[in-house]
């Protein structure tokens, strides 16, 4: 299970990767007021890796929670784990995608990862039943 586990901490990671990249590109940013800063980024990588930063924090919870859900409902601990690095491999290419502006890819890449999440939330549900 210690693989799943990673993955979640990699997942909590990510949001604050997506910063630093949104920063580094953002340039000269007020530092005693930072989220505002950001806020104001008019569009380009700045603005894009700050957006993926945010989704990233949106979709942490429910992985986490499908993650413990199908540990706690005694799913494979093989499936978890590979939906979890699916999941975390799709993450990273979401924000890769988002910076680079290639949004129909970037969209593909963020269902794909919702559908781990579901999967592991399906099969959890299917072990209790």
């Amino acid at each position: 299970m210690s693989i799943a586990y990673w993955c979640i901490l990699a997942a909590a990671v990510l949001p604050y990767l997506w910063y630093s990249v949104a920063r580094a590109f953002a340039g000269r940013i007020d530092n005693h007021d930072p989220r505002l800063g950001m806020s104001q980024l008019a569009e380009g990588r700045a603005r894009r890796a700050n957006n993926a930063q945010y989704n990233a924090f949106e979709a942490f919870a429910p992985f986490a929670a499908a993650v413990l859900m199908a540990q706690f409902a005694g799913v494979d601990a093989t499936r978890i784990s590979q939906l979890a690095i699916a999941f975390v491999v799709l993450r990273v290419l979401h924000g890769v995608l988002y910076v680079a502006n290639v949004h129909a890819l970037r969209s593909l890449a963020w269902a794909l990862g919702y559908a781990c999440v579901t999967w592991l939330m399906v099969l959890a549900a299917g072990a209790i039943a």
